[in-house]
């Protein structure tokens, strides 16, 4: 299997339980899809927005479906600065216990959440077919050369199988913008 994985950066985002999308959008609102993405399975919102409010300062940030079982805002550094979050966390996607909350303000209500606010840790998600031809292993942590104008290896980043992926690398903006990778670009794992 040739070694090169597509490279995506994941925006400020949101993904929504199903009580606070009702919160937020009125009784009865379900998440309307606009636009499928990479992953089997996930879509980006038709009109579906939220404002972050945060101790600093407030942004506006797209929100992704289907619903989940917990409220999870993936943001940047730069993002939860912004925002006069602290101590915003590098996680797994699903791991928000003990992170910082907010106010989210939609156009129906607005809710305030305990926790849920990360820095998603880089990963790549891949089939089993994938692991098998690149010679590794689901929560196996690898290093990734991604050559742009400024060339870097990305260190650190999770791999992550299941047969309901597709093989894409997800980085945020802040590290997008620190290697470069502008476009279509793709990355190779180097162990």
């Amino acid at each position: 299997m040739e070694n090169k994985i597509l490279v995506e950066t994941s925006a400020r985002h949101i993904h929504l339980t199903a009580e606070a999308v009702e919160a937020l959008y009125g009784a009865g609102a379900e998440l309307t899809v606009k636009k499928m993405l990479s992953q089997p399975g996930q879509f980006a919102t038709g009109n579906e927005k939220i404002k972050l409010v945060g101790p600093k300062g407030e942004m506006m940030v797209s929100v992704l479906g289907p619903t989940r079982s917990a409220n999870q805002i993936e943001l940047s550094y730069t993002d939860a600065r912004s925002l006069g979050l602290k101590n915003v966390p590098v996680r797994e996607s699903g791991d928000v216990a003990g992170t910082p909350g907010l106010k989210m303000v939609g156009p129906a209500g607005e809710i305030e959440v305990s926790e849920g606010a990360i820095i998603a840790k880089r990963h790549i998600h891949m089939t089993p077919a994938d692991a098998e031809g690149l010679g590794v292993t689901n929560g196996e942590v690898v290093k990734v050369l991604v050559k742009s104008e400024r060339t870097t290896i990305f260190d650190d980043v999770v791999v992550r199988v299941s047969p309901s992926y597709a093989l894409a690398m997800h980085i945020d903006t802040d590290e997008c913008n620190a290697a470069a990778a502008f476009g279509e670009i793709y990355g190779e794992i180097v162990k």
